[in-house]
């Protein structure tokens, strides 16, 4: 089972406001630098609905094999957004990768 696609999701709390100008230009330039990453599929903004969870927002993506997950992780453009934007800007979150 170590073949299948893999889903990466990246659940979070901003540190700006829910609904800010600031939260959604976060949100826009996510979907705009990281979906643009070749070995990125299905790339997704998601919003927490349930009280039972505290994050706020998701990041969804999925990656065809192992490959492709670390040639997104490595790839400068990631790794600039997470420097620049997700280590300044997210108060707190959790990863998950689960493989179909």
């Amino acid at each position: 089972m170590n073949n299948g696609t893999i889903r990466h999701m990246a659940i979070f709390t901003l540190k700006h406001p829910a609904g800010s100008a600031e939260a959604e230009k976060f949100l826009q330039d996510g979907v705009r630098i990281l979906s643009n990453i070749p070995a990125v599929n299905n790339f997704e903004v998601l919003r927490q609905i349930s009280a039972k969870c505290d994050f706020e927002y998701g990041f969804s993506m999925e990656f065809t094999d192992q490959a492709a997950y670390d040639a997104y992780n490595n790839h400068p453009d990631h790794q600039a957004f997470v420097s620049e934007r997700w280590d300044t800007e997210v108060a707190g979150f959790q990863e998950i990768d689960l493989m179909k």
